[in-house]
């Protein structure tokens, strides 16, 4: 279902039986109301990608936001949460809901890992507030900005939100079933952040990983451990992952060609890049262009 209502839109999408989709944007200068009820078996994960949305409760007589770049998950077995969202102008959302048995089912071997699966917490409440990791916010941004034929388009949005369930907590994972200890240091967290920031200001000639772990000093086991856990990718492939985003997106802004664009991101041959966002995205740059035109 997609509604246009001036410069905002809603699309709901039914992935499964008990497994929906929901994305708005809101480009109006006014905010934008949405209701749903909605049975207390399901969970709710909401990811604002851009802006703040407001939920209340109780007829309003209790709120609380979603600010710009995270995300909540909202999961109370003992009553009723229906949604009631106040969205702010300028705001991207995309919200999922699943059914307890849904999510069991898909993550019944990894039960042990996600707080409100374990059996303690099988019967109580549970509420979550994190930060979108960049790995998550670009299968948002793909699922958002799917241009694909109409009759596939389910499908492949479907494949990518079992791709953003997965990353999104993965971050929980670590091989040994523990967390990093150094990562409650938060002056590493904070290095690792920084890690992070030079790798995409410099994403044409990136450093080596002993460069990077020398710039920000942090020994080159604790980079590669830390940027696994908080952003739960390698940083080369995480930087790889972000370069193509990049690359798409300045395909998409037409001000550059296919030459230019891969140069931006760091390929010296434009036969280089034309594989690298093939691999990414299974088109050419080129033809990308040109399904945007279509």
């Amino acid at each position: 279902m997609f509604k246009n209502v001036g410069e905002s839109t809603f699309e709901e999408i039914i992935l499964d039986k008990g497994f929906y989709l929901f994305h708005f944007q809101n480009e109006s200068k006014e905010v934008q109301d949405f209701e749903r009820e909605i049975s207390s078996t399901f969970i709710q994960i909401h990811f604002c990608l851009r802006g703040n949305s407001k939920f209340l409760f109780n007829n309003g007589s209790y709120s609380f936001d979603v600010l710009d770049n995270r995300s909540i998950l909202l999961y109370n077995p003992q009553r009723i949460l229906p949604i009631h969202l106040e969205i702010q102008p300028k705001t991207t959302l995309v919200s999922l809901l699943i059914s307890i048995e849904k999510f069991h089912s898909l993550f019944s071997k990894e039960s042990g890992y996600i707080p409100f699966l374990s059996d303690e917490n099988s019967n109580k409440k549970y509420y979550d507030d994190t930060e979108i990791k960049p790995t998550v916010s670009i299968v948002l941004q793909q699922i958002i900005n799917a241009n694909i034929n109409s009759s596939i388009r389910d499908l492949y949005i479907k494949g990518k939100v079992y791709e953003l369930l997965s990353l999104h907590f993965q971050q929980e994972e670590n091989s040994d079933g523990e967390y990093c200890p150094f990562l409650v240091d938060e002056e590493n967290v904070l290095k690792i952040r920084k890690a992070k920031e030079i790798i995409i200001s410099r994403m044409a000639e990136p450093p080596t990983l002993q460069e990077l772990s020398t710039e920000i000093g942090l020994n080159l086991k604790k980079l590669k451990e830390g940027f696994k856990q908080i952003y739960g990718d390698t940083v080369y492939s995480f930087l790889f992952d972000y370069k193509m985003e990049h690359a798409r997106k300045l395909l998409e802004s037409n001000q550059f060609n296919v030459n230019e664009v891969g140069i931006k991101v760091g390929y010296s041959t434009a036969s280089h890049f034309i594989a690298a966002f093939k691999k990414k995205f299974g088109t050419t740059p080129k033809k990308y262009v040109m399904s945007l035109k279509n």
